[in-house]
């Protein structure tokens, strides 16, 4: 099955829900990156989270970009999403290995620590939408939550979650947003507490029934349901070697002029991806006449 998000509104319009199931896109981020299995569950919890935020936006060209800085030893990890459900992403330091938390769970908020989650949202305006808050657990789902009810003042609730097989491959992953409009009745406000309540974990869910569809019926039970949409989400990057010469000519000619001298080949790996770009020292002297 491939990954998607999926769109909902419930109760009569009183909550607008989102959910997706995302395992191929957080196993090929592992494979990308090479990563452990708590830098797995940290990077492909923001890409969760990150791919269905990107489905919010509106414009083709739309970009959003969370950054989780703290002071553990996973150092920080970035995330970018478009509004077609395209994400990519790396964690600071993939090779983080920690014991299981108090739960016997892979200890995320340890991996991550305390510090800031950032959301830029560039929407082709003069200047990108900058949002800031400062992490509460380090877990993620939570951190976001925070950011919605602080940084966007909108009630919300953010399930995220990965499991891992025993060779660290990536068995489930997937998650929810839900958000109250501001004219939900206090009825409808009890029933969903209750509900998120209930819910142990989202990758708990996923191993009863590994649907988007199921997560939001555990999530919304007892309210109507009117599914809006679906968007198929993957991991992509959009690196290629032109975008690369791009950020080797805006580095300048002095450090070019280097480059050239040392009078080797260089490699270039792109952060998102790890792909990796190798330039000869003739085509290093070829961008260099090009660069002013």
């Amino acid at each position: 099955m491939s990954d998607y998000i999926i769109r909902a509104m419930a109760a009569n319009q009183q909550i607008r829900a989102f959910a997706a199931v995302t395992r191929d896109m957080v196993e090929t981020a592992r494979q990308d990156h090479n990563t452990s299995p708590v830098a797995t569950a940290a990077l492909g919890r923001l890409l969760t989270g990150g791919a269905m935020m990107g489905t919010m936006m509106k414009g083709e060209k739309d970009i959003l970009t969370i950054q989780v800085r703290g002071d553990g030893p996973i150092g920080g990890i970035t995330v970018t999403c478009d509004s077609q459900g395209r994400a990519k992403g790396y964690v600071n330091n993939p090779d983080v290995i920690l014991p299981a938390n108090d739960r016997g769970k892979l200890d995320v908020g340890g991996a991550v620590g305390h510090g800031y989650l950032q959301v830029i949202k560039d929407m082709g305006l003069k200047e990108p939408y900058i949002g800031q808050v400062d992490l509460q657990t380090g877990e993620i789902g939570d951190d976001l939550t925070y950011y919605f009810v602080t940084s966007e003042q909108v009630a919300s609730a953010v399930g995220l979650g990965v499991l891992m097989n025993r060779d660290n491959t990536v068995s489930r992953a997937g998650g929810f947003i839900v958000q109250l409009m501001p004219f939900a009745d206090e009825e409808v406000i009890s029933r969903l507490e209750q509900n998120i309540g209930r819910i142990k974990s989202v990758t708990e869910l996923l191993t009863q029934e590994n649907t988007a569809e199921y997560l939001l019926s555990q999530v919304l039970d007892g309210f109507d349901i009117e599914i809006s949409g679906r968007t198929e989400t993957e991991f992509y990057c959009n690196c290629s070697k032109e975008r690369v010469e791009k950020a080797l000519i805006s580095i300048g000619r002095k450090d070019l002029n280097e480059m050239i001298q040392d009078g080797k080949p260089i490699e270039m790996n792109c952060h998102f991806c790890g792909k990796k770009y190798n330039f000869t020292v003739e085509e290093l002297k070829e961008i260099l006449r090009r660069c002013r």
